[in-house]
């Protein structure tokens, strides 16, 4: 069986560096490094983070040699759910870094307890009433500021945004310790929001435990999936709480109005169609004329055509995991992490991020 030191000096020659380069690599002394490689002493979990991150390689791996699920998966996996596979793994790898070295990561979910006999959809509402009973519990609503900050600040799930290319939506990634969200950039807001909420149902539900890739969240042959059944009736309850539209139609619900509410919402017109139909807020015919108005037109019909196009830039950006971030940053001024990791995460060279974040001492203008 291998050894750590075996694992270490087999990513070693994989680089082709003499032991002195490879130290320099990873950020570490050249004489400790040979001395964990010979047995002297042991390598450090700070030792094992600086290598894994520099070899693009978990601690798990370098302390059991066993691939974690999401490595597997993503070496198996092609097409575009593989880049979006390859981003999780290192996400996921990065968070079970930092647990090591004393940052878990701050999952808090809810949960519903189901009634006997309920359908998936009924699990899906009920899961939803209680996130947004936690959301208003701690004072705040999901149309108020960012959706991703907010799932990252409540319920303490990581969320991504990445160019993923075209044909695929999103994934919840699940593994111990770890809850991430990973979303394609994409020009459709409404779209990657739905996808959001979709993905954090399938967290909360626990559903499809190491990774729940979702290529298109609205393809058809998914609608007998009973974990898709219950994602999406989240997604629509999370979004579009009952409460907010039945207060929407005491009023004549105008054409005005209901672009105005898709647009409050942060919704599409067709998926506010359908969830009102469900709870007969409208009628078949009225839900038929409201699906063929596009996000556009309701943006223009509300006056809020500004607020689209900015919602519109934001939704193509990349974004990284903002806990994740958050954590490698405290861990590196904790001195428990080299500044690699953090700079790597960021996608920065490490000798100018410590430039920016370590000036030199005032020398009192001495040269």
């Amino acid at each position: 069986m291998s050894s750590i030191s075996d694992r270490v000096r087999r990513l070693m020659e994989q680089s082709g560096l003499s032991l002195n380069d490879f130290a320099e690599q990873v950020d570490l002394d050249p004489a400790e490094l040979s001395e964990s490689l010979s047995g002297t002493s042991p390598f450090s979990v700070v030792d094992l983070a600086c290598i894994a991150d520099a070899c693009d390689v978990s601690v798990d791996w370098l302390l059991t040699g066993a691939e974690p699920a999401l490595a597997v998966a993503a070496r198996t996996t092609t097409g575009e759910a593989s880049q979006a596979l390859d981003l999780a793994r290192e996400y996921t790898a990065r968070r079970s870094d930092l647990e090591k070295l004393g940052y878990p990561q701050p999952w808090r979910p809810v949960s519903a307890a189901p009634r006997a006999g309920s359908t998936y959809a009924a699990q899906g509402e009920a899961l939803a009433r209680a996130a947004l009973e936690e959301v208003a519990r701690r004072g705040h609503s999901i149309t108020e500021g960012s959706l991703a900050e907010l799932i990252e600040e409540i319920f303490g799930a990581d969320v991504a945004v990445a160019q993923l290319g075209d044909g695929f939506d999103g994934l919840a990634a699940t593994t111990q310790g770890n809850k991430l969200i990973l979303l394609a950039a994409t020009s459709n807001p409404a779209r990657q929001r739905f996808t959001l909420a979709h993905e954090f149902g399938h967290l909360l539900a626990g559903d499809n435990q190491d990774v729940h890739l979702d290529r298109d969240i609205f393809d058809t042959a998914q609608r007998k999936d009973p974990s898709e059944q219950r994602a999406n009736a989240f997604a629509s309850a999370f979004l579009m709480p009952e409460d907010a539209l039945r207060g929407a139609v005491t009023a004549r619900l105008t054409r005005e109005n209901y672009a105005a509410l898709a647009c409050d919402l942060m919704v599409s017109p067709q998926t506010l169609a359908y969830r009102m139909q469900h709870l007969r807020l409208i009628d078949a015919g009225m839900g038929d004329r409201y699906k063929r108005m596009t996000a556009s037109e309701a943006a223009r019909l509300a006056g809020r055509n500004e607020e689209f196009a900015r919602r519109t830039a934001l939704a193509q950006e990349s974004r990284l995991p903002g806990l994740l971030v958050r954590d490698t940053r405290a861990a590196y001024d904790a001195g428990k992490s080299t500044l690699r990791p953090y700079a790597t995460l960021l996608g920065v060279d490490v000798h100018e991020l410590r430039s920016t974040i370590e000036p030199e001492q005032d020398n009192g203008g001495v040269a």
